[in-house]
């Protein structure tokens, strides 16, 4: 049992529990909750779809140039669809070519960072603060300000259209 299965596996006892308040100040005052969202394995095949959960719970991804959020051009936000925590504003979104959708930066605080070796190289693969749901790899090939290309997973994300 790896370190991540383990920590679902303790979720489980206190399954459905927010774990951990706390609340960050981001740009334009909006506020994100970073408060861990627990559900067991069973939950998380009730809540989310065959496709969303492959990619968000068994790290896996979806084909490229599947989704629809590629051609989202609309002012908002992306969040997490297991979640509804925020993750990108559109500003952040480029298009990278890949057939993912892409973001040079995340909102502050939103995801969380770990190397992954399942391929020959090691990669940086990203998930979601609050559900621990998977995303997607951040490389450094995107543009400036940063040069990173956080690679997301359409059929992870939900995209909220601006007000007005």
């Amino acid at each position: 049992m790896n370190r991540r299965q383990f920590a679902f596996a303790l979720g489980g006892l206190t399954a459905g529990a927010l774990v951990g308040r706390s609340v960050l100040g981001e740009e334009g005052g909006a506020r994100i909750s970073t408060d861990k969202l627990i559900h067991t394995k069973a939950e998380w095949r009730r809540l989310l779809t065959p496709e969303q959960f492959d990619v968000l719970r068994e790290e896996g991804t979806e084909r490229a140039g599947s989704s629809p959020l590629l051609k989202e051009k609309r002012k908002g936000t992306y969040v997490c669809v297991a979640c509804d925590h925020p993750l990108f504003d559109s500003s952040m979104k480029f298009d990278s070519g890949t057939g993912w959708p892409s973001f040079f930066t995340t909102l502050k605080g939103a995801v969380e960072t770990r190397r992954d070796f399942k391929l020959i190289w090691p990669r940086t693969e990203y998930h979601c603060a609050r559900c621990g749901g998977h995303h997607g790899h951040v490389f450094n090939d995107g543009p400036k300000p940063t040069g990173l290309r956080y690679c997301n997973n359409g059929v992870a994300l939900k995209f909220i259209p601006a007000e007005g």
